[in-house]
């Protein structure tokens, strides 16, 4: 990316529309009420031919430094210190506030190029707030509406003019490109044992963090950052968007994803949580590894089982931490009891890693992030087919299949049809007469012979070819 824009302005104004609209997805929450961003959200943005970082922000607000508002616009002032520049967003419908032309003393104090924009310019009435935002000193307003697209090619212009043609039109590395290109490409085609077997600790990592409301989510990740990155106190529900942060660990890049607080359904009754959720189930999807973030202190809540049991169906690797470890008083009796908790709670993820730590302190993290490695190469693991068809020989010779109408079911043939999460085909006689019971037991038997702990395995049973279908019966 060629240089990085924070979107400023007050609450409502369309940012996190324009947001979307500069990345061609809807990856910022966007709703009537005011407030729904909170923490700065990163995303690469295309406009006409620039290419560029943005950041969209939370909307700026008279207050306290120790209110939740105060601490929302913290994030905000430091994205705009880390930007290159701010796009300034005014509402030309509505006209300018007190608020406003605060905030323009502010950017004008930071001293960075700004661009300000006149959103909402095409509603009835906005000609006043246009002309208005010319009292701001900071230019000449750019008229946009960023719900229909309106004055993109404009604000194209006024960015370059503001950056000068040099910042935002560097040379790119090309071969830096093509190598790019090469190692992100993924495969999950079959290839020989040895290939499949390899596991490629260069690539990215994508992590989500999920869990109840005011598990520490958040706080679990700045800590990992080593910065106040995303908002954080003893106010439940703070997160909304599901925000992704980079960083580095042991040379590995590891894309985490904050997700809101999930609650019970029957206990999300506003349009923006339900968003809120809806948008943690696309970070789950999007992961390859899920960290479920339980509080010590009241672990083994009935959500926080649904959770766990929602992520394995997603077919996303999981690992369970145990945050607000410091909080414990007595850590080894808990221990012991979350450990036989979790193998009775969770027998679908026999084996599954579970962490104590804390966010607060950083005690278990560096354990933490191993076993998140650990869980997402058992995730990708692949297991040739000879060796699956001894390990199913010797399952069925010592507990064979069960006899179904007084007919012996035949268990012929195993292989692996993909990975991520493992996933077998089995073939077989009756395939649809093969008990619950059975697959169970092939299923913790692969878990334990081929050390898969903690991953959702899949056995797929397809009837078996029979060689003499289609021959005419000889009389």
């Amino acid at each position: 990316m060629s240089f990085t824009v924070a979107i400023v302005g007050r609450p409502n104004v369309g940012k996190s529309t324009l947001f979307n609209r500069l990345v061609g997805k809807k990856l910022a929450l966007v709703d009537d009420m005011p407030g729904v961003t909170r923490d700065r959200r990163p995303g690469d943005a295309k406009l006409v031919d620039l290419r560029f970082q943005i950041i969209d922000t939370a909307g700026l607000e008279d207050a306290g430094p120790e209110t939740l508002e105060g601490r929302m616009r913290a994030q905000t002032e430091a994205a705009i210190d880390e930007a290159d520049l701010s796009l300034f967003v005014v509402d030309a419908k509505m006209g300018l506030t007190h608020v406003d032309k605060t905030l323009a003393n502010m950017l004008r104090k930071r001293g960075k190029p700004v661009v300000l924009v006149a959103n909402k310019s095409e509603a009835k009435g906005s000609d006043g707030g246009f002309y208005d935002a010319f009292t701001l000193g900071l230019g000449e307003p750019v008229p946009i509406s960023a719900e229909h697209g309106q004055g993109m090619i404009d604000l194209r212009d006024a960015i370059v003019e503001a950056l000068g043609e040099e910042r935002a039109f560097p040379e790119e590395d090309d071969d830096a490109v093509a190598e790019t290109d090469i190692v992100l490409k993924p495969t999950d085609d079959e290839e020989d044992e040895e290939a499949l077997s390899h596991y490629d600790e260069s690539l990215p990592l994508r992590v989500a963090i999920v869990g109840r409301p005011n598990a520490g989510k958040s706080t679990l990740i700045n800590r990992f950052l080593g910065e106040d990155r995303l908002l954080t106190g003893p106010e439940a529900g703070i997160t909304r968007d599901s925000i992704s942060v980079e960083w580095d660990w042991r040379g590995r890049t590891i894309k985490m994803f904050d997700t809101a607080g999930m609650r019970r359904k029957a206990r999300v009754i506003e349009k923006l949580e339900k968003l809120s959720v809806a948008d943690a189930l696309r970070a789950i999807r999007f992961a390859e590894t899920v960290v479920i973030v339980f509080d010590a202190t009241i672990p083994f809540e009935k959500q926080d089982i649904q959770i766990v049991d929602l992520v394995l169906r997603e077919g996303r690797a999981a690992v369970l931490a145990f945050n607000k470890w410091d909080l414990v008083e007595d850590p080894q009796a808990l221990l012991a009891e979350l450990r036989e908790k979790t193998e009775r709670l969770l027998p679908q993820a026999r084996g599954i890693r579970a962490v104590p730590m804390s966010g607060q302190t950083g005690y278990g993290l560096e354990k933490l992030m191993q076993s998140i490695t650990d869980t997402d190469r058992v995730w990708n693991k692949r297991i040739s087919t000879a060796k699956l068809n001894r390990w199913l020989d010797s399952q069925t010779t010592q507990h064979p299949p069960p006899a179904v109408s007084g007919r012996r079911l035949k268990l012929k043939y195993m292989t692996q049809v993909k990975a991520r999460p493992p996933a077998f085909m089995i073939s077989c006689t009756r395939p649809d007469s093969v008990p619950e019971s059975y697959i169970r037991y092939l299923t913790n038997g692969l878990r334990a012979d081929f050390d898969m702990p903690g991953v959702p395995i899949r056995i797929h049973l397809k009837a078996a070819d029979n060689p003499f279908e289609g021959r005419k019966r000889r009389r």
